[in-house]
């Protein structure tokens, strides 16, 4: 008889996550689930060449949205997968949203590395309450350049100073300086695997010079305690208004009630622009 699958995060793994700010359960995703997402990434990567597959923002939206590409329904049919749900459930409370994600797919070879830096430098929530669901379609390592992290970075409840940087070999713009790597972590995942870390924590990743890809998948999820500011003069918005536009992006309430007032018309249907 086949063990029934843990679909739960343990007491030991949520009290992990509220130390280091950041978890791995004891979690993979179904099989079939996997393979067919591993042909989405394919396509995905397909549909949008003018994208740096580092930075394909919006998968799940399959109408597009404020950035620069057309998702899939498959990628919003697992960001609603009742599994993750469960577990986020368990760390950010009964009323969720759905409010953006990316693929970080870095090509062998010639992968982008991602500077130090906390999540919440980039968006307009407020208060400043997420949780990153990261789900690995390749295995995840060093080798390839996986996400590293300085556990219990999250505590401070605060952003560092974040400055600008223009290298190119970097996916992102900003990045936190002069971080003491001693005592960073590898975040390891192999495919069909995750990991749960808080809008607060810092990370990062190396570039990938080896000869596999690493494609990770990034689900945002707030308390819809949490307002999406849609103000296009809020600091997040005005920093990425050279390439997106976060007044249009569509919110998903995938559990519970509505807590702040938040809009979920906006952005839904046909492509609201970029």
């Amino acid at each position: 008889m086949n063990s029934p699958r843990k679909t739960r995060l343990s007491g030991e793994e949520v009290a992990r996550f509220h130390e280091d700010g950041l978890v791995i359960p004891d979690y993979r995703l179904p099989t079939d689930v996997l393979s067919r997402m591993r042909d989405e990434v394919d396509s995905l990567i397909a549909r949008n060449p003018d994208v740096r597959p580092e930075a394909l923002s919006g998968a799940h939206n399959p109408w597009g949205q404020s950035a620069k590409l057309i998702g899939s329904q498959a990628f919003l049919d697992l960001c609603h997968h009742p599994e993750i749900l469960d577990m986020v459930e368990q760390l950010i409370g009964p009323d969720i949203v759905l409010w953006g994600s990316q693929m970080f797919c870095k090509p062998a070879g010639r992968g982008l590395a991602v500077p130090w830096h906390q999540d919440g430098q980039y968006w307009p929530l407020d208060p400043l309450a997420t949780v990153t669901v990261r789900i690995a379609f390749d295995d995840s390592t060093p080798e390839n350049g996986c996400m590293r992290y300085i556990p219990g970075s999250h505590k401070s409840r605060k952003l560092e100073h974040h400055e600008i940087t223009t290298a190119s070999h970097m996916a992102l713009k900003q990045q936190v300086p002069d971080i003491d790597e001693s005592q960073a972590r590898d975040d390891v995942l192999y495919a069909g695997m995750i990991s749960i870390h808080d809008v607060y924590l810092l990370h990062g990743s190396a570039e990938n010079r080896s000869t596999k890809r690493r494609s990770d998948y990034a689900i945002r999820y707030m308390p819809a305690s949490t307002r999406y500011v849609r103000d296009p003069e809020f600091p997040a918005n005005k920093l990425a208004s050279a390439h997106m536009n976060y007044a249009n992006r569509p919110l998903w309430l995938v559990r519970g009630q509505d807590r702040a007032g938040n809009d979920y018309r906006i952005g839904h249907g046909a492509r609201q622009g970029v």
